[in-house]
Parts: structure tokens; C-alpha cells; sequence
């Protein structure tokens, strides 16, 4: 399993991948998501499901845009890797299947090319088909994707700002992390402001953000303690009226 975490607000783009891969009893680290960069064109693919899937999809795209494939709007690019998810689905689904392995990328894909208005985020599923993220669902996520969607709910809008969907989007993540134990840190962030055409990567490991991991576990506790409790009196009044009955 894996967290990818796409975002977008008014100002940008926001996007989070853990970077745990477990096969059976083995766990190691690898890179979740790619980013590909030049004049007037920057975007990123994070992805779940199977790494071979990933990898192999990946490659076939690298590999028209080096061949000097033109992309003029994200929808087209993405387009673009959807015909190669399909592509390796032809090659591969049967063989996987018949392995006892499901077909079952699904893709977050995330940018702005020089055509596009404005900054884009897409997901794609499996069979090659899409949805564009707007302002009533400004982020999504795949892989590992109940226990961090809370906080997301409660806290971003389309007008939120970048620190914010970034303070959010990292403990939606530890969210998930204390909860499963297939995802965990390192984490790769990856920044887009809209309009400036060049994203800004960073790794985030346990040792950098354990304190805000801590400091947020202990504002909920004080948090909890700060509801006020009159509302449950009328419920434990009458266990307490059934208790003495029983005496």
C-alpha cells in the first residue's frame, strides 16, 4: 500500500508521496513520485498499485516526450499516460492476473503546461479514463486513502493557502502513518505556485518532523479535554439510575 496526496488551491499545487515499498516481509524505500520539467511545461505523477505497473508506464511516457511528443495542456499529457497505463495493461494484465495479481494503477497527475490558464490536477484510473480535481474536491488521494481524509474535509477550501494545504496535507499523512503500518516516512513533497512553470521538490524524513507529529497528538489530547462534557449527562444518569435499580 502507499499515500499520495494531491492538492490544489487557488495559489498552487500541493503533492505528498510516502516512500515505503513492502513486498511480503521485505520493506525498502523508493521514490513515488516523478516529476518531469522544461520550458513552459511541469507536471508530476504519483501513483498506487502495483511498482512494476508504475514503472513500466512511466518508462513508455519518458520515452515520447524524449522522442519529442508536444504536450500544449496537462489534460493531453495526461491523456498521453493514460494510453500507456493501457498500453501495459495489454502487455501485462493477463500474465498478472493469472498470478493472482490485480491490475490496479491509479494516478495522480498534477501541473501546468503553456496552454493551461491556470495549474490542473487530474486522477486516472486504471482502464485510462480520468476526472479533473475543481474547487468542490481540492485534493485527493491514493493508496492507503481512510484515515487522512478528515482533516483534509475540515480544514481545505480552494482559498486556502499553500502552508496550509501543506500543514494539512502532512498530518492527513501522519494520520495515516500512526494508523497503518504499510506507509511511513520518508516523505517526498513536491510545491507548484501556479504560473511560474517550475516545481520545487523536498524529502522530509521521521527525525524532521517528529516534533510536529508529537505536538499535534498532544493538541488533540488538549483539545479532547476542552469539550465540554454536559451534553453526556443525560445518558450517564440514566447507567446510573439502571445500576441502582439492579441493587
Amino acid at each position: 500500500m502507499t499515500y499520495c496526496l494531491g492538492i490544489k488551491v487557488k495559489d498552487g499545487l500541493v503533492a505528498i508521496a510516502d516512500t515505503r515499498v513492502t513486498s511480503g516481509t521485505d520493506t525498502t524505500e523508493k521514490k513515488k513520485i516523478y516529476l518531469y520539467q522544461k520550458d513552459k511545461y511541469s507536471l508530476f505523477i504519483m501513483t498506487s498499485g502495483l511498482r512494476s505497473v508504475r514503472d513500466k508506464a512511466v518508462l513508455y511516457f519518458k520515452e515520447r516526450i524524449d522522442e519529442g511528443i508536444e504536450h500544449n495542456k496537462l489534460y493531453k499529457a495526461v491523456n498521453d499516460f493514460g494510453e500507456q497505463v493501457k498500453r501495459v495493461a495489454r502487455e501485462d494484465r493477463e500474465s498478472l492476473e493469472a498470478s493472482g495479481f490485480k491490475f490496479n494503477l491509479n494516478t495522480i497527475i498534477g501541473g501546468q503546461l503553456k496552454d493551461d490558464e491556470e495549474h490542473k490536477l487530474f486522477l486516472l484510473y486504471p482502464e485510462g479514463n480520468w476526472v479533473e480535481l475543481g474547487q468542490g474536491a481540492p485534493f485527493v488521494i491514493v493508496g492507503n486513502s481512510g484515515h487522512g481524509k478528515a482533516i483534509l474535509n475540515r480544514t481545505l477550501t480552494n482559498d486556502s493557502s499553500m502552508h496550509l494545504a501543506l500543514k494539512s496535507g502532512f498530518l492527513s499523512f501522519d494520520s495515516t502513518r500512526v494508523s497503518a503500518n504499510d506507509v511511513d516516512f520518508p516523505i517526498d513533497v513536491v510545491l507548484y505556485q501556479n504560473n511560474s512553470f517550475e516545481m520545487i521538490e523536498q524529502r522530509y524524513t521521521k527525525k524532521d518532523l517528529e516534533n510536529i507529529s508529537e505536538q499535534w497528538a498532544e493538541e488533540l489530547k488538549t483539545a479532547l479535554e476542552k469539550i465540554p462534557t454536559n451534553w453526556m449527562d443525560t445518558a450517564f444518569s440514566k447507567m446510573h439510575a439502571s445500576n441502582e435499580n439492579e441493587i
